[in-house]
């Protein structure tokens, strides 16, 4: 007992020095500077909380292990497959998601064992490596709890764990604190007529929120004007300004876009080392500023009340839980971010489910594509979607439709002409490259010139059309890299 109060107070002289832990506070006209101390009854029974979660999931662990052994014996991983798919967009966003990123590829991992149990995971393009399979190979996978080795195998393992035990992917991640989860529709930034396309599909899919990138090539109040015309009432808008990189005055840009029902929050809209500037910002923008990209991984951030929520993206399994236990510490909400397709939505909506805080609308793009590898489709009513109960993920392969995406070739979209006309007459013409789609939402990192998200101006996209005048523009933008011209 002696030895623990002695932790404890350790303890808590350093989250008194640091003032890590503070209360948070709600509402506009109250956000001050946040205190820096904090009273030994909540550090006491913090501790308390803490020693029991820490003693608690280990002993569910535990359980879930000896259930899976007495159905299934030692279960050892015998095989990974890796299975690099093409996966084609939905016909109607396919224009412009070409424009930007080309066909899209994934890796999906079937993870065999010495049982029947298969597990399911999903990564980005590029399978990983050799040496980072062989570390699965032969090992049990309850040994894979936290896994910060690979988030596309550490899925499966947990698939298999679930699976093994006969129970969910959250209950082996903690208490279950919701059974529906919010998530997000995306898109990318474009003509406003195809972006009030976009809210009009989405919407009707059942989703309640849609993010995009903004793009200095696109007026965004032209944006909010299409999209708030054709929106549902309660749909929102989730601008990500890409830690800025235009020559805008970000309150200023923030309060014009504050002004439409349908604007709903702000992600990274100064740069990302700014955190002082994030906290200012904070306090004087009526909707919600969102972290993502935070330098010092949420942790002085979080001091500093830097934000209204923060966004994970691609974490580990492990890493994310940690995260977590932070932001639930804190009582700051957050969300998951990673990109892929049913796969990986179960995963985010059963991690979702077991994290304390993590209440804010998450994204895949799950939605942008048409065909998956899975038989289930996990679709959201009213912006939120339910977690899978079945043991495991929740979700089944499908053979024929793998071999399908395996199969498939689809073609690389080429380099094309970003044409940009100006209310003065002036017109920008740039290459722009699906291989490098940064370009197109942050112009500035190309070093050519610097942007306005407000500027009038209207583009287009010029695709190779076999023309002299495209062949022309196309060979002296790669001599001078932008040009302008001025109206005739």
């Amino acid at each position: 007992m002696q030895r623990c109060r002695l932790i404890l107070h350790a303890i808590y002289m350093i989250i008194d020095t640091t003032g890590l832990f503070c209360r948070k506070k709600t509402g506009l006209a109250m956000r001050q500077t946040p205190q820096r101390r904090i009273t030994r009854r909540h550090l006491l029974s913090s501790g308390a909380a803490m020693v029991a979660a820490s003693t608690f999931r280990p002993l569910s662990i535990l359980k879930a292990q000896e259930q899976a052994e007495k159905t299934y014996g030692r279960l050892r991983v015998t095989d990974i497959e890796t299975h690099e798919i093409s996966v084609p967009y939905q016909d109607w966003i396919a224009y412009e998601l070409n424009h930007y990123y080309g066909p899209t590829r994934r890796t999906i991992y079937v993870v065999r064992t010495n049982s029947n149990l298969i597990g399911l995971g999903e990564g980005g393009r590029s399978p990983e490596a050799e040496s980072v399979l062989e570390q699965y190979i032969g090992s049990n996978p309850f040994h894979w709890i936290g896994d910060e080795t690979s988030l596309g195998l550490g899925t499966a393992m947990y698939d298999l764990m679930g699976q093994a035990a006969g129970v969910p992917v959250w209950r082996l991640l903690g208490q279950k604190y919701r059974s529906w989860v919010p998530v997000a529709s995306w898109t990318v930034s474009t003509d406003p007529q195809r972006m009030a396309t976009a809210v009009q599909r989405f919407a009707a899919a059942g989703y309640t929120w849609m993010k995009y990138h903004l793009s200095p090539f696109e007026n965004v109040i032209d944006q909010m004007e299409a999209m708030q015309a054709v929106a549902p009432k309660g749909f929102r808008i989730h601008h990500d300004l890409t830690m800025g990189g235009s020559d805008d005055h970000t309150f200023e840009l923030l309060e014009k876009i504050s002004r439409y029902p349908i604007a709903g929050c702000f992600e990274d809209p100064l740069p990302s080392r700014d955190i002082e500037g994030h906290a200012e910002l904070r306090k004087k923008c009526r909707l919600p500023i969102y972290y993502h990209h935070s330098p010092l991984g949420a942790g002085f951030e979080t001091q500093w009340r830097a934000a209204d929520g923060y966004i994970v993206g691609h974490s580990r399994i492990g890493d994310a839980i940690r995260r977590a236990g932070l932001f639930a510490q804190l009582e700051l909400p957050f969300s998951l971010q990673n990109v892929g397709g049913m796969i990986t939505r179960a995963m985010c909506a059963h991690m979702h489910s077991a994290f304390k805080t993590a209440r804010l609308h998450f994204n895949n793009d799950t939605e942008t594509w048409k065909a998956d590898v899975v038989k289930e489709r996990l679709e959201p009513v009213n912006g939120l979607i339910r977690v899978p109960e079945g043991p495991g993920l929740g979700v089944t392969l499908d053979p024929d439709e793998l071999d399908r995406l395996k199969n498939l070739t689809l073609p690389e979209h080429p380099k094309w002409i970003i044409r940009t006309k100006y209310a003065n007459g002036t017109t920008m013409y740039n290459i722009a490259n699906p291989q490098r789609s940064l370009f197109m939402v942050r112009p500035d990192k190309r070093r050519e010139v610097t942007l306005s998200y407000d500027a009038p101006l209207a583009t287009d996209y010029w695709d190779p059309d076999g023309t002299p005048a495209f062949r022309e523009m196309f060979q002296r933008l790669e001599k001078e890299g932008m040009v302008l011209e001025r109206p005739l």
